[in-house]
């Protein structure tokens, strides 16, 4: 499990990349609009992680959309925590959808989805997608911006 603090711990402080998921920490910090309904979208299209069976680097474009209640994720944890995953060994199904869950553990959101675009590996890309439940009424919901795979970039 994913530790979590409140507050900026690492924001400003020399922070080592974390060797698994298992050692990241999120910070959070409070939402200034807790009343609100907006979203909140984090995309990271250099993300890697270890295919299980043979070591070999697989690559995603993810995309993360929520929308918080009491707490946001602190963009620098967030980036450490995803970069966490580079010697972690696991299917894309698993990295998408744990990423998702910790983050709802986390920080308790009104809703939140993930689009994890991975890359081809032996012809041809896995897309995985998951949600909490239904967006809440009037959340304006863009595209997540990732075009079906033709040399995606």
């Amino acid at each position: 499990m994913t530790k979590t603090h409140k507050g900026a711990a690492l924001l400003g402080q020399k922070s080592a990349l974390p060797r698994s998921p298992d050692e990241a920490e999120l910070d959070l910090v409070a939402n200034p609009h807790p009343g609100e309904t907006y979203l909140v979208r984090f995309a990271a299209p250099e993300f890697t992680s270890l295919c299980p069976v043979t070591g070999q680097p697989d690559f995603a474009h993810i995309v993360i959309d929520y929308a918080p209640m009491e707490w946001l994720v602190e963009s620098k944890s967030l980036k450490l925590y995803l970069g966490s995953y580079r010697n972690h060994g696991a299917f894309h199904e698993d990295c998408t959808l744990r990423i998702a869950k910790d983050l709802v553990a986390a920080m308790t959101p009104r809703w939140l989805r993930i689009g994890g675009y991975w890359y081809p590996r032996g012809g041809i890309p896995i897309d995985v997608f998951w949600q909490t439940g239904a967006p809440p009424a009037g959340l304006w919901l863009p595209d997540q911006g990732v075009p079906p795979y033709r040399g995606r970039g």
